[in-house]
């Protein structure tokens, strides 16, 4: 009986984490996605009292930004020049 209950109250848990996760009310998704990606490029994850990981985690993630948006831009030249 008390598995039934433990299995009971996480199912809910898990359902009222999804509801908080895709409901239109509180921080809105491109609010929370914009700020998931700026932490991502600033290396806001890493271990802050190694330098040489945090400069390096930054430096790369951002130059991985830049060339995304390169070819993506490239990818978009391409397409609409009709070649």
């Amino acid at each position: 009986m008390a598995e039934r209950r433990d299995d009971e109250a996480e199912s809910r848990r898990i359902l009222e984490r999804v509801q908080q996760e895709t409901s239109p009310g509180g921080a809105s998704f491109i609010a929370r996605a914009a700020k998931d990606a700026r932490d991502r490029v600033t290396a806001a994850d890493t271990d802050r009292s190694d330098p040489i990981e945090y400069w390096g985690t930054r430096i790369g993630r951002t130059l991985g930004f830049v060339i995304a948006i390169g070819l993506l831009a490239w990818l978009v030249y391409a397409a609409t020049r009709g070649g």
